[in-house]
């Protein structure tokens, strides 16, 4: 039987199945964006959904090296912003 492929928390480094995570992508346009459904198209990164984790990943621009892309302080608010707040 084949075994699930295991995510890492790009904040506390925890492994778990990916419906454990919340799912943030980079498309090809550049274009940051939380993927809840995690179907969209682009180079993700899974975050627990733990305030801890967020700080960590925007602390150590660990969402910059998993991306490969920059990430700002204003995206990192909006990110926040969707993931905790619903907005």
């Amino acid at each position: 039987m084949k075994e699930k492929l295991k995510r890492t928390c790009i904040g506390c480094r925890k492994k778990g199945e990916k419906q454990e995570f919340i799912r943030i992508v980079c498309n090809k346009q550049k274009e940051i964006n939380v993927d809840f459904k995690q179907k969209l198209e682009g180079r993700g990164a899974y975050i627990c959904k733990d305030t801890l984790c967020f700080q960590k990943m925007q602390k150590g621009n660990r969402l910059k090296n998993a991306l490969k892309t920059n990430v700002d302080d204003k995206k990192y608010e909006e990110l926040r912003g969707v993931i905790f707040d619903g907005k």
